[in-house]
């Protein structure tokens, strides 16, 4: 990051409209303290903001990620004890008091990542004996043992020899053959299963093991020790289609088993290439670690070592995901310069920031030239479709996404006829948008009608993310960027995502939110698309929703909802308020016309009252969706930028009703 440029020099640097135009009417100096509040964010920024054009944040998920890092590299022995004690630290300071680690900041403890974290910590040499590893070990055996365990922690222990290959679900690798048109293949996938399954598929094929010291494995873990444990150890209907696919693993077995399997060399050799084709310059694979991790286990299967460009490329990609501090390492389970640089420029922009300024243009040059021109997987079931999207990550031309391509066109499109964005761009990036809208008339984010249900029922779906359908908040975001280009209600492609908004509307007015935390994240998308295409914001299914709004506020005048909402309706909007979540409450009462009511204004003075000394907010909670139920994500971005963004809107409806407008 830039060093910090003193407070003197951003004023002479900016001009910001809310340091010149105070509202006609403002009795209680809200709007001056608004303005106050703004240039400071602004003040922050602008010294944050890389030499290149772009802002960066951390993106936080669990311990798993960087547990997984470390037995990477004891697998590939480079195991590094300087490196590992950073890493144990980090895994160390996110244990729960109960001897647990949870999957979010103030969740419950969670049986998978328990048990990646003692066995990592017992690989950077921490004994049974110490106290974190107890504590750890008593939750474990009471939550059902390893035995329990989700189906990716399984298979990080079988590499070393702690966990019986035999009771992992099969990926037989000659499912890379099966063509586009078979139900079950790696195009119906979602993209982020897909490039995980393609390389673990040979990874489960070779069964490698690099077995280590019997004082460092997990044995003591097991509820029945020396017992092979089923596939699954979840209670099953007889007919349920899991069912089902439990007995067919029971095949794939036997037929894994066989002398000779006539496709195998074949499907070997394709889906060796197929990785090959798949690592993008930088190294990275998919732009996310399960598919940079087993990428690299499935070439170190096939035989490569270390010192093969792939895996010496996978492996600096992996080192640039970390984040190094004093006393600790962290590995990222992704990272989000594109979505951090757009939305934290369209922040700015939205409260008072000259479009012409320099942070603005350098941000808007950056994001063109990141702008994706070749085709990626989407392109199998839209193979006539032009590329134009972007991703989220800093390269992955592979998975250019809807949602970062909507939000950096809502800032492009701002610069239309500045001459700083190509009409190209603009162009592309939504011709490209339109054609990755389903048949449902709704979008997903990487892929096209990826919606096959079923696929959550395989043994290897227990993550329950096998595929990527059209969802509510991506369906908004894009009818929100459809609004600022001119598209109206009456357009056959708005009318096809009104009914699909329609159809997936809960009764109390709400809409789940796939990539944010949760209904207040998804509704707060619906209602901002459907006001930018200019839909009447008075109709009844709109006034239903404006009414949960009010009706959640928090008696602190915030909004906030927990993670535990995804399994458990009854939790949506429940919760501790989070700037975040009350910034798109606020979003969202502003574009139904509310935001001049009196739930708004508490809203704006609950961000006011906790906003910090340097323009910033604080917020531990997580708001962010990997996996629903089973990932999520702390971007530390979003308690900024999205606050920023509602103070902005919120003055400039001030302003407009101080000028008489």
């Amino acid at each position: 990051m830039r060093g910090a440029i003193s407070r003197l020099q951003l004023r002479a640097l900016h001009s910001s409209p809310l340091e010149k135009k105070i509202p006609v009417s403002s009795p209680d100096g809200l709007a001056e303290r608004i303005s106050e509040a703004v240039l400071k964010t602004h003040d922050y920024y602008l010294g944050q903001q890389h030499k290149d054009g772009y802002w960066w944040y951390e993106l936080e998920s669990n311990v798993t990620i960087t547990a997984e890092y470390l037995m990477l590299l004891h697998f590939l022995g480079l195991k590094d004890a300087s490196r590992d004690r950073k890493l144990a630290q980090h895994i160390l300071k996110n244990q729960r008091d109960d001897g647990t680690w949870s999957i979010h900041w103030g969740g419950e403890g969670d049986l998978s990542t328990t048990v990646e974290a003692y066995f990592a910590l017992k690989l950077a040499g921490y004994s049974a004996d110490s106290i974190p590893l107890k504590k750890a070990k008593d939750f474990i055996l009471e939550s059902g043992g390893v035995e329990a365990s989700r189906v990716f922690t399984k298979i990080f222990l079988a590499l070393f020899g702690e966990f019986d290959w035999r009771a992992i679900p099969s990926i037989p690798v000659e499912i890379n053959l099966l063509p586009s048109w078979f139900p079950i293949n790696i195009y119906n996938f979602s993209s982020w299963a897909r490039s995980t399954v393609v390389p673990l598929s040979v990874v489960l094929d070779r069964k490698t093991v690099r077995p280590v010291p019997e004082n460092t494995g997990v044995s003591e873990l097991y509820k029945e020790p020396g017992k092979l444990p089923p596939v699954s150890t979840q209670k099953l209907s007889p007919f349920s289609w899991k069912r089902f696919f439990i007995v067919l693993d029971h095949l794939m077995k036997t037929v894994e088993d066989m002398p000779i399997r006539p496709l195998r060399t074949k499907a070997l050799k394709k889906t060796e290439q197929w990785i090959h084709d798949h690592q993008d310059p930088t190294g990275d694979w998919g732009g996310i670690q399960p598919a940079m991790v087993n990428s690299i286990l499935a070439l170190t299967a096939l035989g490569y070592g270390t010192a093969y460009e792939p895996i010496k490329k996978g492996l600096e990609a992996l080192n640039n995901f970390c984040i190094e501090k004093p006393d600790e390492l962290v590995l990222q389970s992704c990272i989000s310069p594109v979505w951090d640089t757009a939305l934290t420029a369209l922040a700015m922009l939205y409260s008072g920031m000259d479009r012409n300024h320099y942070a603005i243009h350098s941000s808007c040059s950056w994001l063109v030239s990141k702008q994706i021109f070749c085709k990626g997987d989407w392109s199998v079931k839209r193979p006539d479709l032009q590329p134009g999207g972007w991703a989220f990550e800093f390269d992955n031309n592979w998975y250019p996404d809807v949602d970062d391509t909507c939000v950096v066109l809502m800032l492009l499109n701002r610069h239309a006829d500045s001459g700083v964005v190509p009409a190209e761009s603009l162009h592309s990036g939504l011709r490209w948008i339109l054609g990755m809208r389903g048949k449902d008339g709704g979008w997903g984010a990487f892929d096209v009608d990826n919606n096959l249900r079923l696929l959550n029922q395989l043994p290897f779906g227990d993550l329950e993310a096998m595929i990527d359908p059209s969802t509510p908040d991506l369906t908004g975001r894009v009818l929100e960027i459809l609004g600022m280009v001119g598209y109206s209600p009456s357009h056959d492609i708005v009318r096809k995502a009104f009914k699909f908004l329609k159809k997936h509307q809960e009764d109390d007015g709400t809409w789940w939110g796939r990539w944010g935390v949760n209904y207040i994240y998804g509704t707060s998308s619906v209602l901002v698309g459907l006001a930018s295409v200019g839909e009447d914001m008075s109709k009844p299914y709109i006034q239903k929703t404006v009414k949960w709004f009010k009706d959640h506020q928090k008696i602190d005048g915030g909004w906030g909802e927990c993670c535990e909402s995804y399994g458990d309706r009854k939790l949506k909007c429940q919760g501790w308020s989070t700037p975040s979540q009350t910034a798109w409450a606020i979003l969202a009462l502003i574009a139904a016309g509310e935001g001049l009511g009196e739930e708004v204004h508490k809203g704006i003075k609950y961000l006011l009252r906790k906003q910090q000394a340097d323009g910033t907010w604080e917020e531990d909670f997580f708001t962010g969706t990997g996996f629903p139920k089973y990932f999520m994500i702390r971007y530390h971005n979003y308690r900024n930028c999205f606050p920023l963004m509602a103070l902005g809107k919120f003055y400039s409806l001030l302003e407009n009703k101080g000028a008489g407008k």
